[in-house]
């Protein structure tokens, strides 16, 4: 099943959260994708507020040398980086994928060489996400 939002985009698949996530992983170092940052949603809200929650990972992707791209024409973006994608458990048995929209998020900017490089940054997380 496809999900979009004025944000972000994904879908759901039939596989378990554990597979699912390590297929994101693989698949988004394919697309030259480094995960550099790991929220381990579910575990933080049990932590720190004792609340149980479906399986959710956020993880930060990113893709160092389109971040370099991304410097040296905005020096500020860092505040929209890095790229993140959410695996979380579906209400229907699936698990969900889902990306942060690069174009949304970065036409913020209002830079248009930010922006052809967000459409390039969108074709590889949509890559990603038709191979999960």
């Amino acid at each position: 099943m496809e999900i979009r939002t004025p944000y972000a985009f994904g879908r759901t698949v039939e596989s378990s959260f554990g597979a699912t996530e390590k297929r994101v992983r693989e698949e988004l170092q394919k697309e030259g994708f480094g995960v550099l940052t790991e929220i381990d949603v579910t575990g933080t809200l049990r932590e720190k507020l004792g609340k149980e929650f479906r399986r959710y990972v956020i993880l930060g992707a990113c893709n160092p040398a389109l971040a370099w791209e991304a410097f040296s024409r905005e020096l500020t973006i860092g505040t929209l980086l890095p790229c993140n994608v959410v695996v979380y458990e579906a209400d229907d048995g699936g698990t969900a994928v889902v990306a942060m929209d690069p174009v949304a998020a970065l036409s913020l900017v209002g830079n248009p060489e930010v922006a052809t490089l967000a459409a390039d940054v969108k074709q590889r997380i949509e890559r990603v996400l038709a191979r999960v």
